[in-house]
């Protein structure tokens, strides 16, 4: 009988774990992973709803040659998490946009790109720590709007 009970609670335990690893918890209490995973479900739920909402803008644009680019930058613990999407191919935007990086002394961490058919690129970006000042969110986002639409303006032109 105790080895029964033995099992039902190493099984919990190694559920537990799996699901604070999921959710990137760092508690340590049942009743506070449990609490994590419920704020990551609802979390995971607001971005569905955001990218459905940016999916249906996109999609409802009045003007066919506009080229609907979509830019996130959200704030980490030490840096930030930056997505830009486009439905089109956007051949040298890759190249401007890491150029801003540079600019903005963020150091890329990791970055998954897709230039084919669509334009993806998630990124986090560290902030040099040898610049000694901090970078808000806004800053960045602000910097890639703008180089997005002098990308725009010079393609439009060729």
């Amino acid at each position: 009988m105790v080895s029964r009970e033995h099992k039902k609670a190493a099984a919990l335990h190694e559920k537990l774990q799996l699901l604070r690893s999921i959710t990137n918890s760092h508690a340590l209490s049942k009743t506070s992973i449990i609490v994590d995973a419920s704020n990551y479900i609802e979390e995971l739920k607001q971005k569905v709803e955001r990218l459905n909402r940016d999916i249906e803008n996109g999609q409802t644009s009045s003007d066919p040659n506009a080229l609907p680019i979509q830019v996130t930058v959200k704030t980490l613990e030490k840096g930030f998490m930056i997505n830009v999407f486009s439905k089109k191919s956007c051949p040298g935007l890759l190249v401007s946009i890491l150029e801003t990086f540079e600019e903005l002394a963020l150091n890329v961490l990791e970055a998954r790109v897709s230039c084919t058919d669509t334009f993806s690129l998630q990124a986090i970006g560290g902030e040099n720590e040898e610049q000694g000042e901090t970078i808000d969110a806004h800053v960045v986002k602000q910097a890639l709007l703008q180089v997005i639409r002098n990308w725009s303006e010079s393609n439009e032109q060729v």
